[in-house]
């Protein structure tokens, strides 16, 4: 009995190291980078969420509603009621408390891969510098490999004990899964094909044991088909405030197919993928390569094919059946995304997380392998010197490098500059005396996301997609190169010359919003020398107050 609360004690704590490490490495200094245009765009849909009351899906953007449901449930926690009062902690504690959440349910995978494999799967996934980098984004990828994972942990269980609970927390988990993303049958249809090639590679094999397919009882298959139905529809229907979004959701699968396969610069090679993972080549950072977990996923694949019972050498032995059963759904998974055109580099985290699953397996595998204490001494500190490696590259990827385009998982991303646009617009606000409800002028044909986000307490924001010889200039004006020049004849030539003021550069250097997407501001001269006076004074205790929310509608 000791023995046993021992070793329990010790399985709790290893787990635990493993989940504070997670939490040490997403919680910190979330809104120390800068927003993504993507998390920009998620942020206006919670917007939305939050002072109206109601959701719409948008079938041809946006992904689904899971993340701006959860996220809300997080502005409420914090007493937010306005788009105005949220901030990047308050959005990005959702996918980072999630990804904690995905490596304590490593716990689960103990049947399938051993305590051995599972801790040390539950420690990769902790680490794994992308799955870090982006539990630490406003995006859906985190929640689509939690749930996806949720649905494999009670499949599994399904298939060692059947039971209607297993069944419908399966079936929630998958619902959840296709409400969140609309790649999410990528990874459902892998996980079908998996099971029936785990089938035919049994019989291959000559091995006696039923197959898969035939421990899944058909009432409990339905149950789980309703529960995913159910689900997945209570959220794309608003909880029944929208109807329509279900019938929406279905036309979104023709969006994306589309999208898929169209000309855009996402398109890349279909080794893409595998670039990013094995070898990241750039000057003044860690190097970059999660090639130990690719490896070790082999390694756990090939534990899958040698083995009989399970990996040997542990009372707690993986699932030989189940590891093969992994692998091809990593294998299949990391097909299908490789085929498809349309890459972004969060896409791989389905695959990965695969892989680091087959990866705990497959370390403990290679390790019981070996003879005699010296080699199985130098393959561990191998390995472990490779692991702290991994964390290193997961901490400067989060935190030196989070916006620099020399870390792999930077992605046309918001460059710092954005924070000295907008400490310069908040400088020139508390020189006017309007405060935040100065006048701004944004002018451009390009994307400007993030720019709303920041923009958002300033209530008097107004969006053109070109110049306008009507309008009245306003006294501060953000404009991009290219629409300079009309820029400059309506300030200078189309006013009377009694009525033309100057208007002067507020940047002392060139500033790019994101990489090729430089930025420009300028503000009248009575502002300008205003806003220098105020800056050349001690700072004052009044500060501006915060306007209404700054919509990103574009005029014509």
């Amino acid at each position: 009995m000791r023995t046993r609360s021992a070793s329990s004690w010790r399985e709790g704590t290893l787990f635990l190291v493993a989940i504070l490490l997670a939490a040490a490495l997403r919680l910190p200094g979330l809104a120390s980078r800068p927003m993504h245009a993507d998390e920009a765009v998620h942020a206006d849909k919670l917007g939305t969420l939050l002072e109206g009351g109601s959701y719409t899906y948008d079938p041809a953007e946006h992904h689904g509603p899971t993340l701006y449901y959860l996220t809300l449930l997080a502005a409420r926690a914090q007493g937010a009621r306005r788009y105005v009062e949220i901030d990047e902690v308050t959005l990005r504690c959702v996918p980072a408390l999630l990804g904690v959440a995905l490596v304590a349910a490593h716990v689960g995978a103990r049947a399938v891969l051993g305590f051995p494999g599972a801790a040390l799967a539950a420690l990769l996934a902790a680490i794994s510098p992308a799955m870090v980098f982006y539990s630490r984004y406003y995006i859906h990828e985190t929640l689509l490999v939690c749930f996806s994972f949720c649905a494999l942990l009670a499949a599994w269980r399904y298939l060692r004990q059947p039971s209607a609970g297993w069944a419908v927390l399966a079936g929630a988990s998958a619902g959840l899964m296709l409400a969140t993303k609309e790649t999410a049958p990528l990874a459902l249809g892998s996980m079908v094909l998996a099971l029936a090639a785990t089938d035919l590679g049994d019989r291959w094999r000559g091995d006696d044991t039923p197959p898969l397919h035939r421990q899944v009882q058909g009432r409990h298959l339905l149950l789980a088909l309703v529960t995913a139905v159910v689900v997945s529809a209570a959220f794309f229907a608003s909880f029944l405030a929208h109807p329509g979004g279900i019938a929406d959701a279905l036309r979104a699968y023709g969006y994306y197919l589309g999208r898929a396969g169209a000309a855009s610069w996402h398109v890349h090679a279909w080794d893409y993928y595998l670039r990013l993972l094995l070898y990241f080549p750039a000057r003044g950072t860690p190097v970059w390569t999660e090639g130990v977990i690719v490896l070790l996923a082999v390694a756990g694949g090939v534990a899958g094919w040698r083995s009989g019972s399970g990996v040997p050498g542990s009372p707690a032995a993986a699932d030989a059946r189940m590891l093969r059963f992994l692998a091809f759904y990593t294998l299949l998974l990391l097909l299908v995304y490789s085929a498809v055109p349309y890459k972004t580099p969060w896409c791989l985290l389905g695959f990965l997380h695969g892989m680091v699953l087959l990866a705990g397996a497959g370390a403990v595998f290679l390790v019981r392998s070996l003879r005699g204490r010296a080699a199985r001494a130098l393959v561990c500190g191998l390995l472990g010197l490779a692991t702290a490696q991994l964390g290193w590259q997961a901490f400067c990827g989060s935190f030196r490098f989070a916006a620099d385009p020399r870390n792999p998982w930077v992605y046309a991303h918001t460059g710092t500059d954005v924070f000295r646009v907008i400490a310069r617009v908040e400088g020139l606000a508390r020189a006017h005396p309007d405060g935040r409800s100065l006048p701004i002028q944004v002018i451009s044909r390009q994307n400007l996301w993030p720019l709303p986000w920041y923009l958002r307490r300033f209530s008097r924001v107004s969006w053109w997609n070109g110049v306008s010889d009507e309008a009245k200039s306003a006294p501060l004006i953000l404009a991009t190169p290219d629409v300079e020049p009309a820029l400059v004849r309506r300030l200078y030539e189309l006013p009377p010359p009694g009525e033309r003021e100057l208007y002067v550069s507020i940047f002392e250097r060139p500033v790019e919003l994101r990489p090729q997407v430089e930025l420009r501001g300028y503000a009248a001269n009575s502002l300008w020398e205003d806003f220098r006076r105020r800056e050349a004074q001690p700072p004052g205790p009044g500060a501006a107050g915060p306007g209404s929310r700054a919509r990103a509608e574009p005029r014509e």
